[in-house]
């Protein structure tokens, strides 16, 4: 392994009272429209179908402004380790939980959008120190993409997935960690796919939630499953895309509000969380209320609403189609991901599946859905791509 720098300095999160007590009196003084004309009594998913319901907005305000702990979060960050570099003249912001285990293998997990590094806080302890002593140990990294949370706004554009896949291998390095396995899902999947495609040097091989198939690719000899999973990505991209198609061409006239308004934001980011989850109603059926907040807050407090919405400007549909993955890769589909990928069509790009798996239950943020399968899945998986290795 190479050896870590100095140029990584530690880093604690600590909001000001002053910003804490306006984004309350914000909320307090909140001007929000008229109920949806869809009304339905819950539970029914359909009560969305026009956006969050004003009743339900309303409760999360409350919450948030009477009864939400931030500062919980923040000693959470905290007590896992949080870090600051500059790599390409931009700061970026990981976690870095080293485990005790001498096996340990480096692994990064990358977020995408809506999310943020809390999609992973209940799941960092469990990889790096497994209860099982069998279950593999990893020395966990969580960068916050570029523009998210307390990494830097970029200032100039380039910032893409390549780019950024490119900063965690520097990253990596200078933890020490020359060879390492990735992880991601929505845009940390992407960045996971370009990680094993280009530098296969340092990527021992990725487990990833978001297998992208090169485009053109025919249904014929495809499942009656894989293709209504055709069906079902391609109707989401027609019909239920408008958020990225907004971010992909104007990230500035929406990142007005999402800096400017906290309900604004809250609501742009709960409709993805209620949409994307597998639940019949809401999203709380499944992930607690203070985990979906702990993210609104974040991007809330580091004024970033605006700036992570960028990276569909600098990255919406520029994966290299000709882009092929050739080290060890773990694929997992959850049911209700807004993406699901036939295999066939994986294989075209991932060139060694080593494991494959569909489960029962799940959705766009399994960490925070269903945590105990996530770990297990995400060990297994690794366990394979390590195995493979050999």
């Amino acid at each position: 392994m190479s050896r870590p720098t100095s140029d990584v300095q530690a880093f604690e999160a600590h909001a000001s009272d002053a910003d804490l007590d306006d984004l309350r009196a914000r909320l307090a003084a909140a001007r929000l429209p008229e109920a949806e004309t869809v009304y339905r009594a819950a539970p029914d998913h359909r009560r969305w179908e026009q956006g969050v319901p004003l009743a339900d907005l309303v409760d999360v305000v409350n919450y948030w402004r009477t009864g939400y702990n931030w500062r919980s979060f923040e000693e959470r960050l905290n007590r896992i380790g949080q870090f600051r570099t500059t790599i390409d003249d931009l700061g970026i912001h990981f976690l870095h939980r080293r485990s005790a285990r001498a096996d340990a293998t480096p692994l990064i997990l990358t977020h995408g959008w809506p999310g943020s590094i809390a999609e992973f806080i209940d799941v960092v302890d469990e990889l790096a120190d497994p209860k099982d002593a069998d279950a593999p140990a990893f020395h966990v990294v969580v960068p916050s993409l570029p523009g998210f949370g307390y990494s830097d706004k970029p200032a100039t554009t380039g910032w893409g997935t390549e780019k950024i896949a490119a900063a965690w291998v520097e990253l990596m390095g200078r933890l020490g960690y020359s060879k390492f396995t990735a992880h991601g899902g929505d845009w940390g999947g992407n960045i996971a796919t370009v990680l094993g495609g280009r530098f296969p040097a340092h990527v021992l091989g990725i487990h990833t939630l978001f297998a992208e198939a090169p485009p053109g690719l025919p249904t014929d000899g495809l499942t009656a499953v894989e293709r209504k999973w055709a069906e079902e990505t391609r109707d989401f991209w027609r019909h239920r895309a408008a958020y990225a198609k907004q971010q992909a061409t104007r990230p500035q006239t929406i990142g007005y509000s999402l800096v400017d308004s906290p309900v604004g934001l809250l609501a742009w980011i709960l409709d993805k969380f209620a949409e994307w989850t597998d639940t019949e109603d809401s999203p709380f059926e499944t992930i607690s209320i203070d985990r979906v907040l702990d993210d609104v807050t974040l991007y809330w407090l580091t004024r970033t609403g605006a700036s992570a919405a960028r990276i569909y400007y600098e990255s919406h549909n520029s994966l290299d189609p000709e882009l092929r993955v050739d080290v060890p890769s773990a694929i997992t589909m959850y049911p209700r991901d807004i993406e699901k990928c036939p295999r066939p069509w994986a294989q075209e790009r991932y060139r060694k599946i080593v494991r494959w798996r569909s489960p029962e239950a799940g959705g766009h943020f399994p960490s925070l859905e269903v945590p105990e399968y996530f770990v297990k899945d995400l060990q297994e998986g690794l366990a394979a791509v390590l195995a493979a290795q050999r």
